[in-house]
């Protein structure tokens, strides 16, 4: 649906959420896994974010979010060795992890309207 004349550029990204529910036997091993990567994750080429969340509803269910500049970037994290320690790291999960990824675009200028 056009609005009117779309006056700015505009940025995608790349957002990664993995839903992650672990027994709790293994919570902390694998916490600390995952926190220990997530320092060189966020130093990686293209990461624009890496955090690491857990529910305060159910202390076993984890959430990773990662923000990448491109898909380039995003798939050679994907490639890395931080990303095949991540996998391996699964193997404690309780069920299949849920990996979810969506571009997003950021508008960026000075724009009276916007052409949807």
């Amino acid at each position: 649906m056009a609005i009117g004349k779309l006056h700015a550029h505009k940025k995608a990204m790349i957002t990664v959420l993995i839903h992650i529910k672990v027994g709790s036997e293994k919570r902390n091993e694998l916490t600390q896994t995952i926190a220990s990567l997530n320092r060189g994750i966020r130093m990686e080429k293209g990461c624009l974010r890496s955090d690491f969340f857990q529910s305060v509803e159910d202390e076993n269910e984890l959430c990773l979010l990662e923000e990448w500049a491109t898909q380039a970037d995003l798939k050679s994290h994907m490639r890395s060795e931080r990303f095949k320690v991540l996998r391996g790291a699964m193997n404690l999960l309780r069920e299949p992890c849920k990996m979810m990824f969506h571009t997003s675009f950021q508008l960026e200028g000075r724009g009276e309207e916007i052409c949807l």
